[in-house]
């Protein structure tokens, strides 16, 4: 899986690996005193994390919204599932309503990136990472700007400018232009994935292709399949995971598949290859039958798709006080 090199995986937490509603005050109050046993993950999220995890020099790196109150019943959900992690912040909400910095509590940019930044304080400039987010939020928005100040396409004036235009206090505008001047600027994010659940994938048009909006983890597989992230066999066994805790079908998976192809996200050439890595020996199908049929079935399928390749164009620069304004009012 890949060239061996040091890779990071960045993760949210809620609507990202946790089913969690926070529409409504009752929702965030029953998610904030619920126990770790009644928390749910989204479908193949443990199992994704689990696979990416399995590779040395590979570390998991969690930035959750959640308030740090949290960390224990949090943590024991991870561990139930069978997560490891290397690194978990969780947002500092008290400590912001003591000191009366109320916008601080629904404020994602200047909570997220400065985190972003200094979690890469001292990291090889040759260590790539990969970002998982949601669209219930500004994650979209935030990664990419963190992706693009990594790779000086963004610089401090339009960083500031940014900053303050987000609504975020000037101490915290201070301390992330200064962690922006203090990280080696190397072209690290190697792509972000948003799953979609109220969005559709047009939204996040102006982040792509480094950007892929998913709506399963089987389609953040594939795709982490193309990147040499993962192998054919890490892919099976996530989708297994799905068919068996969560009742993906093999007309779900194609379906996935499909949708990745349409929008140019997928090669055809990766999801030919992986329909032939099915009928290999080397794929370990744990002797299920119900999972065997639902592979065998899958890859007939894929070999038949006759979906035509896309042909991507150049990408113009992210405009992020425009993508400010956008993504902002939505989150």
């Amino acid at each position: 899986m890949g060239d061996g090199s040091q890779h990071i995986f960045r993760w949210d937490l809620d609507k990202t690996y946790l089913e969690t509603q926070f529409d409504q005050l009752g929702d965030l109050l029953r998610s904030a005193f619920e126990g770790a046993e009644a928390k749910r993950s989204v479908p193949g999220a443990s199992a994704i994390l689990r696979e990416l995890r399995r590779g040395e020099g590979r570390r998991v790196c969690f930035i959750s919204g959640s308030p740090k109150q949290m960390r224990r019943v949090l943590t024991k959900k991870l561990a139930i599932d069978g997560v490891e992690f290397d690194e978990f912040i969780l947002k500092p909400n008290l400590r912001n309503l003591l000191r009366g910095r109320f916008r601080a509590l629904r404020d994602q940019v200047g909570y997220k990136l400065p985190a972003l930044l200094r979690g890469r304080l001292g990291i090889d400039a040759t260590t790539r990472e990969t970002c998982f987010g949601d669209d219930a939020e500004a994650d979209a928005f935030v990664y990419s700007l963190y992706a693009d100040l990594l790779a000086k396409k963004v610089d401090q004036a339009l960083l500031a400018e940014i900053l303050a235009r987000s609504g975020c206090y000037r101490d915290t505008v201070k301390r992330t232009l200064a962690l922006a001047q203090q990280v080696e600027r190397v072209p690290a994010v190697q792509r972000i994935f948003i799953r979609l659940e109220r969005s559709s994938t047009e939204r996040f048009e102006r982040y792509r292709p480094r950007l892929v909006p998913i709506y399963n983890y089987f389609q953040a597989a594939l795709v982490l399949l193309e990147d040499a992230l993962l192998d054919s066999a890490a892919v099976v066994r996530i989708a297994l995971e799905m068919a068996e805790q969560s009742g993906f079908s093999v007309a779900d998976f194609v379906s996935a598949l499909e949708d990745l192809l349409a929008r140019g996200c997928l090669t055809r050439e990766t999801a030919r290859d992986f329909a032939l890595h099915l009928d290999s020996e080397g794929i370990p199908l744990g002797g299920l039958p119900t999972g065997s049929q639902i592979v065998q079935a899958f890859g007939a399928r894929v070999r038949a798709l006759r979906t035509p390749e896309p042909t991507p164009g150049p990408r113009p620069a992210i405009d992020y006080l425009s993508a400010l304004a956008a993504d902002l009012d939505r989150s």
